[in-house]
């Protein structure tokens, strides 16, 4: 099952034609990203101070329908790969059921003192697999 991280869009993110600012979207997937590891480890920062982080190596995203200021988007998150030293996520953005905006990224499991990728380390697969759907 995705991830579901429900959220208004603010004033600021949208550009003079009254519509969400494409670069926003990013952030959005971001944020429910963050959430995610909140929901499975507690934090992100739990998941960095254990001696893991992730960094961002590929991303993209299709744009469908607009959203506007004041608007409640639903930001759904799933791990569409669980690799040895990443993973892959599909984020959907959808307005009252509509698809806005989908996207991949594809995040690389690092050592966050060192910036070297590592392996996914179990404890951390253990709390990733049920928002995998692969």
């Amino acid at each position: 099952m995705p991830f579901v991280h429900r959220l208004r869009v603010r004033f600021h993110e949208c550009d003079p034609q009254g519509v969400v600012f494409n670069a926003h979207y990013f952030a959005y997937f971001d944020v429910a990203l963050t959430e995610m590891w909140r929901a499975a480890f507690g934090s992100y920062g739990n998941v960095v101070q254990d001696g893991t982080d992730v960094v961002v190596v590929e991303a993209a995203a299709t744009f469908r329908a607009l959203a506007r200021f004041d608007d409640e988007i639903d930001v759904e998150l799933a791990i569409a790969r669980l690799g040895t030293t990443s993973m892959t996520t599909q984020t959907t953005v959808r307005r009252d059921g509509q698809v806005l905006v989908e996207g991949r990224i594809v995040h690389v499991f690092v050592d966050p003192a060192t910036m070297a990728k590592q392996e996914i380390p179990q404890r951390i697969r253990a709390g990733l697999e049920p928002y995998a759907t692969a």
